[in-house]
């Protein structure tokens, strides 16, 4: 059995530093204007290119997303910015037009590139096309069952194929949404997409006949989340997907915390190893999975079609068992006495237990004070009031994160 590549989402430096140390073997990260996350994205071209560096010194990988639909405008600064990467030397390109395939091709014709999701390689045939191109990867769409991904490789054995594991689902086919450039003029492939999807909406009939007589179709008096489907997870099916010959798991969510990337990299990563190493399946990890913000989860397409269990339609806020206190951002002497310094994100009182998130295990401990940065000892931390000196029961590495059972 192959062991597959875990590929997690660096929208900053930071989290690329977060990705790699709880256990990501690639990320992938972009420039704005270039990137299908142009909103929410950290990286400069300098920071871009010592990440880059940085990967490589570390034995990682850098995939550079370079997947937006350029209009006409931007053809010459795509130009540009490829023979730019040319410098730098990324592990692989991710691409989603034949046009923009084409000018890698003139500029930087040792690139390895990857076709990117956009690009709606649905079939074999599709497949089959792109390598004679010359790509190395296909990232297949998420629309995808294992039936028809195992014959896409048993067609095409010699393209690599990749699949989204976890994170979010666009209720269009894998982001190729209208929804959101009709209602805000914010193109989704360009990379500013409003997630429309994620909005509340009352819908109405109008009988032909009955003009300005409208019957509401709804969940209840508040109205439904009818196109907001539930979030990706593909833990159980690891085994599955690899039999089927996908070599890359990627994990959507450049926009999501530090925390978030943290959490599901570890599960994942720890998921991976013990199939390689012929452990049977671990539930624990998948309640890991549940402590995160969440919108419900679903196979997605594996297992064939969607139905009314995929549309998470009560609400927009997120479903989740704990909260996320803050990170361990060093250890320092306060009055002889080490003490962890920690960046708070939600409120937390002294003599709290909470839970501790290492890469390596997770254990509960107790809050024994909480110290202004001032020294000067309080009842309670508050997220965004700065970070605060805290002494836990037990040892808490820096790095690690805390958390409390909501």
């Amino acid at each position: 059995m192959q062991k597959p590549e875990l590929i997690l989402p660096g929208g900053s430096p930071e989290k690329m530093d977060f990705a790699y140390m709880y256990g990501g073997d690639t990320v992938y990260m972009g420039i704005t204007g270039f990137s299908m996350r142009s909103r929410i994205n950290d990286f400069s071209p300098e920071q871009l290119e010592e990440s880059v560096k940085k990967a490589h010194s570390m034995g990682k990988k850098v995939y550079v997303t370079t997947n937006i639909f350029p209009h006409n405008s931007k053809i010459e600064a795509f130009r540009r910015h490829i023979k730019w990467l040319s410098t730098i030397k990324p592990d692989a390109l991710i691409v989603a037009t034949p046009g923009v395939f084409s000018l890698i091709k003139e500029e930087y014709p040792d690139a390895k590139i990857h076709i990117s999701v956009q690009a709606n390689s649905m079939n074999y045939q599709d497949v089959k096309f792109w390598h004679s191109l010359g790509a190395k990867r296909v990232v297949l769409p998420r629309e995808l069952s294992l039936n028809e991904i195992k014959e896409i490789h048993d067609k095409v054995p010699e393209m690599e194929l990749e699949t989204f594991v976890h994170g979010a689902i666009c209720v269009a086919y894998s982001g190729r949404c209208l929804m959101s450039n009709y209602m805000t003029m914010r193109e989704a492939n360009q990379g500013i997409c409003a997630q429309s999807c994620r909005w509340k909406y009352k819908v109405y009939l109008e009988e032909e006949k009955r003009p300005g007589q409208y019957m509401p179709i709804e969940e209840d008096d508040e109205g439904t989340y009818f196109f907001n489907a539930r979030d990706l997870c593909a833990l159980p099916y690891i085994k599955d997907l690899i039999d089927a010959g996908v070599q890359g798991f990627k994990v959507e969510g450049r926009s999501k915390s530090i925390y978030y990337l943290a959490t599901v990299a570890r599960a994942y990563r720890k998921a991976i190893d013990n199939l390689m190493e012929g452990k049977e399946y671990d539930q624990a990890l998948m309640d890991e999975l549940l402590k995160i913000g969440h919108r419900g989860y679903s196979p997605g397409f594996l297992k064939g079609k969607y139905d009314e269990h995929d549309i998470h339609y009560e609400k927009n806020e997120p479903i989740q068992s704990h909260k996320f206190i803050g990170v361990v951002r060093d250890i320092k002497k306060v009055e002889g006495v080490d003490m962890c310094e920690v960046e708070i994100r939600n409120r937390v009182e002294n003599g709290a237990e909470v839970e501790i998130m290492t890469p390596d295990k997770v254990y509960k401990t107790t809050i024994e004070s909480i110290l202004e940065k001032g020294g000067a000892e309080t009842e309670a931390a508050h997220g965004g009031a700065g970070n605060k000196f805290v002494k836990f029961a037990d040892d808490v590495p820096v790095n690690s994160f805390v958390r409390q059972v909501s």
